[in-house]
């Protein structure tokens, strides 16, 4: 473009575009891991002293880093909890715009590498052209909409902006370092990279990945310098050192770490999950093709959030696109690095995507699948196309190649009804996203054997005073899925609504319950819901009786980790007290920390026998928390280590303690 204002014009509507394919989405609520992260905002209190900032800071749970820097980025939108989600959704928007803008100055950076090689016929406004298509490609991908309307993964947009600060740094310190200014190269180089991906990695583990990242580009598009004198010689030699030092070193302790995952997976097994690490290892390759069939074919409506059915490879047949997926693969990845001087934006697209996957899409026991891994890695997957549109091409291709070249006017339509037709999608999935009320009926019609999907339209069709509608969907399924515990306590709720629950009703879920893998926090949260209301007698066909059985068979589930142990001991105290035997209360309370000992679930479950009217056996049961061990889930490093210090420094769960002995203490002096 001949003009920076035009530039600039356009770049801005772009932005402006984007925002409104968005703006549908943002009336949307909150959605499950949204749940399990966000009430950290008020879990000890209004985020309004440097103490409190330091107890939410560090309480992150999420990689062994915490998070931290995400954690703080939730706090421009609220400092308490419940609150509104609109600004959460609003500041992801506009982080996707900044990240946009980020890698539009990138991609211009980057064109000016070409501009420069006399390979290739490129000026300044076909850069700038290409820049913006790929750009405008990449913030209306309807892919992202997952990312961006998704609250929580903003833990997945935030690298991204350290991502490409970092790069961009890095260019200019190579920059700089190339004509002369060599100490301030270096500077810019070390700072930019080392800054930017501490940054990075306390947004997200992936962050991690820049100086991989770094590598990609050195070894694809940027070119080693000419050195015409020993100034330029020495520059350049204290360039490669730093590379060496830092990105290569960054990327072989990474490597020591997937392949120490992998072994740990294959030689202990992963028993929370539904699959072994090799076959995780054989799936990846799938479903990495998954995305990239995605990415250049995308559709209005995809899997979203439900990819929990997503077909586990048990060996390179079965399935039989497994052993081409691995091949197809290596070959790929094997050809962008041979071919990476004669086809270097090719292989940087190549290159860049799949190293972005190295870490959730290998060896760590992460679940499988999910859209949002691809918000990274698809950073430069359309700057290749982008620049065959804006009329890049190389020079000694000579008269043939141009003849053969579409004409500007038709490449000109094709990028635009590519970005009409991205716009359109984008602005359809995030109207589903805003759809509070239908879109859960439309995603368990896209996932139809996603156990999550259908719970999940379930519960809306309960919520909206249909149970029949719930059980409909849900009774075919658990004969399916017998170890869903979640399809099973969802019957239980949508009979409970309906009248009254069967025997064969309560057998399927002590069934559920003894064979399914990790819940999560479904039985904590089902028991406290489901508790009061049996008591009630709302119910018909369950008594309380029903629920401690329930919770007793649970316990002879051999894949429970001590956590699950712990919250089925704590159903079984909150079902006794419910009956009104406080012995019994006390005794499973007592249990429930002898799975995992910690003063927070004591204090929790002390205050519970407090309010029922037991204040004497509230404190009992904290003297029984000091008699146990240690906790076993303490952590010597990591981020959890870091919050027990914080709390011990000031005295939280001490200061905790001793409020709720002296209010149980005075009742019981009141009330003996």
């Amino acid at each position: 473009m001949k003009s920076p204002w035009i530039t600039l014009l356009f770049i801005v509507a772009a932005l402006l575009a984007t925002w409104l394919a968005y703006a549908p989405g943002l009336g949307g609520g909150y959605l499950f891991d949204d749940f399990a992260n966000l009430p950290a905002l008020g879990d000890t209190g209004r985020i309004n002293s440097v103490a409190a900032l330091a107890r939410y800071v560090t309480s992150g749970t999420a990689d062994p880093t915490g998070r931290p820097v995400a954690l703080l980025s939730f706090l421009v939108d609220a400092q308490n909890w419940p609150a509104d989600p609109l600004p959460f959704k609003r500041t992801n928007l506009l982080l996707h715009l900044l990240n946009g803008l980020l890698l539009f100055v990138t991609l211009r950076r980057l064109g000016r590498v070409l501009e420069q090689d006399g390979r290739w016929t490129i000026g300044a406004s076909e850069n700038d052209i290409a820049a913006l298509i790929a750009t405008t490609i990449w913030l209306l991908h309807p892919r992202f909409v997952s990312t961006t309307l998704y609250i929580v993964q903003r833990e997945a947009m935030i690298p991204a902006t350290f991502i490409l600060l970092g790069i961009l740094g890095w260019l200019t310190g190579r920059s700089w370092l190339l004509h002369g200014r060599i100490r301030r190269g270096l500077i810019m180089e070390g700072t930019s990279l080392v800054l930017c991906t501490v940054l990075a990695t306390l947004s997200k583990a992936n962050g991690a990945l820049l100086p991989l990242f770094i590598l990609v580009l050195e070894y694809t598009l940027l070119p080693a310098p000419l050195l015409k004198s020993s100034s330029d010689a020495a520059g350049w030699h204290s360039h490669v050192r730093l590379r060496a030092t830092l990105c290569w070193s960054a990327a072989i302790l990474l490597a020591a770490y997937l392949f120490y995952e992998a072994w740990v997976g294959m030689a202990h097994g992963i028993g929370y999950r539904r699959w072994s690490m090799g076959q995780r290892l054989l799936t990846e390759p799938r479903i990495v093709w998954s995305y990239l069939r995605e990415l250049w074919f995308p559709h209005p409506y995809s899997a979203g959030l439900f990819n929990d059915a997503y077909p586990v490879s048990t060996d390179l047949l079965h399935p039989w696109t497994t052993l081409p997926a691995i091949a197809a693969t290596l070959v790929v990845v094997f050809w962008a690095i041979r071919r990476r001087r004669r086809h270097p934006m090719a292989a940087l697209a190549i290159l860049f995507f799949f190293v972005g996957h190295l870490l959730e899409s290998t060896s760590i026991a992460l679940e499988l699948y999910f859209e949002h891994r691809n918000y990274i890695p698809g950073l430069f997957l359309f700057w290749p196309l982008a620049l065959w549109i804006a009329g890049a091409r190389r020079k000694c291709d000579g008269a043939l190649a141009t003849n053969a070249t579409p004409h500007t006017l038709w490449r000109g339509l094709a990028g635009s009804a590519i970005i009409a037709m991205l716009w359109t999608m984008t602005w359809i999935n995030a109207s589903l996203w805003g759809n509070v009320d239908g879109r859960a009926a439309i995603w368990a019609a896209l996932n139809p054997g996603s156990p999550r999907a259908q719970v999940t339209a379930a519960q809306a069709d309960m919520k909206a005073g249909h149970p029949d509608l719930a059980i409909a969907r849900l009774e075919p399924l658990l004969q399916i899925h017998a170890d869903e515990v979640q399809i099973a306590f969802n019957l239980l709720s949508a009979r409970c609504a309906m009248g009254g629950v069967r025997e064969a009703d309560l057998v399927a879920a002590n069934t559920a319950l003894r064979t399914t893998h990790d819940p999560g926090a479904l039985i904590v949260s089902w028991y406290d819901q489901m508790i009061p209301y049996v008591k009630a007698g709302g119910c018909s066909g369950m008594r309380l009786e029903d629920l401690d059985h329930l919770a007793s068979e649970g316990v002879n589930n051999p894949l429970f980790s001590p956590g699950r142990l712990q919250d089925l001991a704590h159903a079984r105290g909150a079902i006794q007290l419910a009956q009104g035997n406080a012995v019994e209360a006390l005794r499973s309370f007592d249990d429930a920390l002898r799975y995992d000992p910690r003063l927070d679930t004591a204090l929790a479950q002390a205050a519970q026998l407090g309010s029922a009217g037991y204040p004497e056996m509230g404190l009992r049961h904290l003297s029984t928390f000091d008699r146990l061990p240690a906790p076993s889930s303490q952590t010597a490093f990591g981020m959890s280590a870091i919050h027990a210090w914080v709390l011990a420094r000031q005295g939280y769960w001490q200061n905790e303690r001793a409020s709720l002995e002296n209010t149980l203490r005075a009742d019981l002096a009141n009330h003996p």
